[in-house]
């Protein structure tokens, strides 16, 4: 029932829902909110979409009905948009409500499951939530009711969110905290350090490949022109080229070299690139470290994939 409920507000998306986002984002340029209110579920719900309105770039507030009617009605400025939320329409905080808010000339939205009552013939547009039938076996409490409410909601705070041309560096800055923020934050160049600025030269001996792979402690060491921190990146040696290398006969070991063990065409990304585009890549490839090169071609250290696993990405 709610699933077909739902769906039925496709073909309500129309010129009301059109006229409610020009308001919001006409009052917003004066500084104009969202207030939603409501009472019982109804308030839950408004609640819920006034949360998601902030997150996405459209200021908002909950101010419940009955605490309106009690000194709370300061919260509304002339400029604010109310939308008052209730299935029938009729609930009686609204109603004694929408002719204080009418007298400001405060622009009032109905989202309710009657499209002819009190709470709807006061306001300037009304969002049609109605509903058959209550998902509830006695047809009482707020379930299919509450699910196209908050459907709606999400309608609205998506098409203001695409209206306002609000993006993933956006969504960022509202949710800076948590994985969700860390993904969208989180840069590679935040994760180096100087341990893992491990580098030697194409001459080194293989004896002393293994202490620099240790120092790096990132399971790799890269090589660089000269063995100077400014030399071109030649490649890399990880542990794998290393064991690699070890499997040849024993006679051959002295005359290897850091030339003869690396990969020339390792995986690299630069230090402004998404930690969590680092840590897909590495684990699509099955790899455990990342190079950082800066634009210019300079290496600038390893990130492994602990570090990214550390840091909160999933």
């Amino acid at each position: 029932m709610e699933a077909e409920a739902i769906g039925a507000l496709t073909d309500r998306i129309g010129p009301d829902f059109q006229s409610v986002v020009d308001a919001v984002l006409e009052r917003g340029k004066v500084g104009g909110r969202l207030v939603f209110t409501g009472i019982g579920k109804s308030a839950d719900v408004a609640r819920k979409t006034v949360a998601t309105l902030n997150s996405t770039g459209t200021p908002s507030a909950f101010l419940h009905a009955a605490d309106a009617l009690h000194g709370d009605l300061g919260l509304v400025s002339d400029s604010d948009i109310v939308v008052a939320v209730s299935k029938s329409g009729a609930t009686a905080e609204l109603v004694q409500l929408m002719p204080l808010l009418q007298a400001r000339g405060v622009f009032l939205v109905a989202m309710v499951g009657q499209v002819d009552s009190p709470v709807a013939r006061g306001a300037q547009c009304v969002l049609d939530v109605s509903v058959g039938q209550e998902a509830c076996p006695h047809n009482l409490a707020p379930t299919t009711s509450s699910a196209t409410q908050l459907a709606m909601g999400d309608a609205l705070a998506m098409a203001l969110m695409t209206a306002r041309g609000f993006g993933p560096e956006d969504f960022a800055r509202f949710h800076p905290g948590g994985s969700l923020g860390r993904r969208l934050l989180l840069r590679l160049g935040d994760l180096l350090n100087e341990h893992q600025y491990a580098y030697l030269g194409p001459d080194t001996a293989l004896q002393d490949v293994l202490p620099a792979l240790s120092a790096g402690r990132v399971g790799a060491v890269a090589v660089l022109q000269g063995g100077q921190p400014d030399g071109a990146l030649l490649g890399i040696i990880t542990d794998g080229d290393l064991r690699r290398a070890l499997d040849r006969p024993a006679a051959e070991w002295a005359d290897l070299t850091a030339a003869a063990l690396l990969n020339e065409t390792p995986q690299y990304l630069p230090p402004d690139a998404s930690a969590a585009t680092a840590l897909d890549l590495l684990e699509s490839k099955r790899m455990s470290q990342i190079v950082i090169r800066h634009e210019d071609g300079r290496f600038m250290g390893f990130v492994h994939l602990h570090q990214l696993m550390d840091a909160g990405l999933r």
